[in-house]
């Protein structure tokens, strides 16, 4: 009766040292962080942390997931949200950091001046100083990742262009200066990022983006996550191309307030650029 009780109590120890083994060796879930924008934080659902683009992505690979966005963030105050002891904790332990940045770049304190620029004057000096600055705080961005985690993969995105109509023709004057700095620095830098190109799958402006024609509908972040997976499965860093959606989204039910203004700029720059051709040869 000993032996059997000694035996039992043996085999109790192996099998408990066993799972722990077992424990000790599996392998934590590739870590998936997201920064940037207002993009990347969802900012045109009403559930943006259940079915923003970002999530789905880590759904569907399996990935843990974190996500440090802040709405109207430019590449200088991601440079700065960088230095938040929080966020450069995550950097260091992430494996794939997903970044939507740069709209903001052109839109805050910048538009009307800039259609002012693009519609009337014809002057697209102002869009190539902040297509050089964007270029510049790229470098940045990516050299303070790389002092935080040298090994972790960097997934940049293309702008898109929600806009229609004279401004979205200046809309598209800027996303296509920050896209070609975005693809050079990918060319100048051969492996240092991948590049997700949002701007080719965002191109139906009734159904990809919000009310607020600014922000990606829940259609739109849908895309934005097949987009993102098909650029890690062929880069060797996801297994799935196609989106797991465990919470639908919800589109926001804001208005359009600041676009229904911006276009009204538009409009009245139009109509001073066609008085400007009148009088200036």
């Amino acid at each position: 009766m000993m032996k059997q009780r000694i035996l039992s109590i043996f085999l109790c120890i192996v099998l408990l040292l066993s799972l722990l083994s077992l424990t000790a060796g599996a392998a934590e879930p590739t870590l998936y962080l997201v920064l940037g924008d207002s993009i990347a934080y969802g900012s045109g659902l009403s559930n943006p942390k259940e079915a923003v683009y970002g999530k789905i992505v880590a759904d569907t690979n399996g990935y843990a997931y974190e996500n440090y966005a802040v709405p109207g963030h430019t590449t200088a105050n991601l440079l700065r949200r960088m230095e938040n002891d929080t966020v450069r904790e995550a950097i260091q332990k992430a494996d794939i950091i997903n970044i939507s940045i740069g709209g903001n770049n052109f839109l805050l304190g910048n538009i009307n001046n800039l259609l002012y620029d693009g519609i009337v004057k014809e002057d697209y000096a102002r869009f190539d100083e902040i297509a050089n600055g964007f270029y510049e705080d790229l470098g940045k961005i990516v050299n303070g990742i790389r002092a935080l985690n040298a090994d972790a993969a960097i997934l940049l995105q293309t702008l898109y262009n929600p806009q229609t109509g004279y401004v979205g023709d200046v809309y598209q004057l800027g996303a296509d200066r920050l896209n070609a700095k975005l693809w050079a620095f990918a060319e100048a830098n051969p492996g240092e990022i991948l590049v997700a190109d949002v701007a080719q799958a965002l191109t139906n402006s009734d159904n990809d983006f919000a009310k607020d024609r600014i922000h990606p509908s829940a259609v739109g972040n849908e895309k934005i996550a097949l987009t993102v997976l098909q650029t890690l499965y062929d880069n060797g860093l996801g297994s799935e191309t196609v989106p797991v959606i465990n919470t639908p989204g919800i589109d926001a039910r804001g208005t359009g307030v600041f676009t229904i203004f911006v276009n009204l700029y538009g409009r009245f720059f139009h109509l001073l650029s066609v008085i400007r051709h009148l009088f200036v040869r």
